[in-house]
């Protein structure tokens, strides 16, 4: 009954940018932490960034520095900001939520999914 619903992806240019949006919606009672994952085709997926409830932050070394992860928990909102693209920033991106309910790990979901494409 949770969905995740991302946005913000498209074609750009390297060196371009992207701002990335996952909304939660449906049964949630408290979201713990969100992240975003990317798969590139014949890769393995891997995690990009999460953040915590308070807002702790971490980033795979490949984008530190360019990508900046937030949150807007009143609107159940992750955001991925990507900066200074490059090619190889090309994936499909999922964001993830931790549902909670009393403390207790409710389930893990996943969005659908969007194409982020860096070429020019």
């Amino acid at each position: 009954q949770v969905q995740l619903v991302e946005s913000g992806g498209g074609l750009v240019q390297p060196g371009g940018s992207l701002r990335l949006a996952c909304v939660a919606s449906g049964s949630i009672f408290s979201i713990n932490a969100m992240g975003w994952h990317r798969q590139a085709p014949g890769k393995q997926r891997e995690l990009v960034a999460h953040i915590t409830s308070r807002g702790r932050t971490n980033y795979a070394d490949s984008v530190k520095g360019r990508f900046t992860i937030s949150r807007d928990n009143a609107k159940n909102t992750v955001y991925l900001q990507m900066n200074s693209l490059k090619p190889e920033d090309t994936a499909v991106y999922y964001c993830n939520a931790e549902i909670l309910n009393y403390g207790m790990t409710l389930g893990h979901y996943w969005g659908q999914g969007t194409q982020v494409t860096v070429s020019s």
